[in-house]
């Protein structure tokens, strides 16, 4: 099968998206696609998530925050980042997405948004509620495990 010449093929632009969620949190690339998916659906409705086709090329999420690159097609860029704003939850975890930045290649998304993001991680005992509780630091951000599950915290509330 021959290949469309370059003018009639789709046009297509790559979203970077930042992932955040609990460090607990086991996400994978298939969950994420799906919850895209869906969100698309619930916003846009059948034919307009067809529309805008998003598409997951890359994923990678570990220790609570992670990135993603989403390919759709170029006419529909606003449309997709509303979708993708609606993204709450993924695998039955809490998680929050912003859309970092949008290019006309792969590789550029890669090197201008995603090579940037800094993945510091460190786990420390913090004082948080009058006792001694192990905590995620990430940027700034503490991320303390609690009776239920983990509390969200910044260095002022320590």
């Amino acid at each position: 099968m021959k290949h469309l010449p370059k003018h009639l093929r789709p046009r297509r632009r790559y979203l970077a998206v930042a992932i955040e969620s609990w460090p607990d949190a086991d996400l994978g690339k298939h969950a994420f696609q799906r919850a895209c998916w869906y969100a698309a659906q619930n916003l846009l409705g059948d034919p307009g998530a067809a529309d805008v086709d998003l598409r997951v090329l890359d994923f990678s999420f570990a220790d609570g925050d992670g990135t993603a690159i989403v390919r759709v097609r170029r006419e529909e860029v606003e449309r997709a980042r509303a979708a993708i704003a609606c993204v709450d939850e993924v695998s039955g975890s809490p998680v929050g997405v912003r859309v970092l930045g949008v290019s006309g290649t792969v590789r550029a998304c890669e090197e201008r948004y995603i090579g940037r993001a800094s993945r510091e991680v460190a786990e420390r005992n913090v004082v948080f509620a009058d006792s001694q509780r192990p905590a995620v630091v990430r940027n700034g951000r503490f991320d303390v495990h609690g009776e239920p599950g983990f509390v969200g915290t910044t260095s002022l509330d320590i």
